[in-house]
């Protein structure tokens, strides 16, 4: 097999849980750009979200963002094209699961990119990140949104996910992004969409790419590569997708692969 685009999600992928790159993975997608192949990385975290990480591999290439919402151009510092979430409709599906289940709590991650995240009270949140806490939910959308975020603290992420879908049917679209991390999306926005903008500013093709992930949010990602290399630490609904499984995020999985398909010159 021979690709000459490499698509890689960030966390439980190419992230160790501490949120760094290892050294392997590195000297691996160094061996893909030296080869004269792309890489993009693939996140559901927005542009402000990703940029420590930009700059921790010195990355300069494009990005897709924001589940797709976003591509950016990391050399340049510009963002290249932004999808944002309606917020009649958001407002709507926030309505709707409200009525339908007492205790859901909502947050949104605001467009643009300063990418500011803002959640209600009674929202658990767990990630380092900073977030800005609001009194009125009112507040949630009072500037443009990528997305929306939803948690309960009786329901785990996969019997929210499926009761969230089920509700919002035909409003939103609903997707497992990570532990914890259950979101609302403009109908027909997924990371595909962001990489196959990507892909064709490159001159890429979906015959060229091998993509890497780990979580029901990368499936469109690898129903539109020509190869899906699923993470051992993968979710059940990545892994029955997968053409391939390599070793965890925490087992330099990615190189693993790289190392075989990018031999060292």
């Amino acid at each position: 097999m021979t690709f000459s685009l490499v698509a890689t999600d960030l966390d439980g992928t190419l992230l160790r849980e501490d949120h760094t790159v290892s050294a392997r993975n590195r000297a691996a997608l160094a061996r893909v750009t030296a080869s004269g192949a792309n890489h993009v990385i693939v996140t559901g975290r927005a542009v402000a979200w990703t940029l420590p990480v930009f700059a921790s591999l010195g990355y300069r290439g494009l990005a897709v963002c924001g589940q797709g919402a976003q591509v950016y151009h990391a050399g340049e510092e510009r963002l290249l094209t932004s999808v944002t979430l309606d917020r009649q409709l958001a407002r709507l599906a926030v309505e709707r699961l409200s009525e339908e289940l007492d205790g859901v709590r909502f947050a949104v991650s605001r467009d643009g990119l300063a990418g500011e995240v803002v959640i209600e009270h009674g929202y658990r949140y767990t990630s380092p990140l900073p977030v800005h806490t609001v009194d009125n939910r009112d507040e949630l959308w009072s500037e443009p949104i990528l997305k929306l975020y939803l948690h309960h603290d009786e329901y785990d992420d996969d019997r929210l996910t499926a009761f969230a879908r089920k509700v919002c049917a035909g409003i939103v679209d609903v997707t497992h992004a990570g532990t914890g991390i259950v979101e609302l999306l403009p109908i027909g926005l997924s990371k595909s969409v962001g990489l196959s903008i990507a892909a064709r500013r490159l001159g890429r093709k979906a015959g060229d790419t091998i993509a890497f992930g780990d979580m029901p949010n990368d499936v469109t990602m690898f129903k539109w590569a020509a190869h899906g290399v699923a993470m051992a630490n993968a979710h059940a609904e990545l892994l029955a997708v997968a053409d391939e499984v390599t070793l965890s995020n925490m087992e330099d999985g990615v190189a693993v692969v790289l190392e075989r398909l990018f031999p060292d010159v």
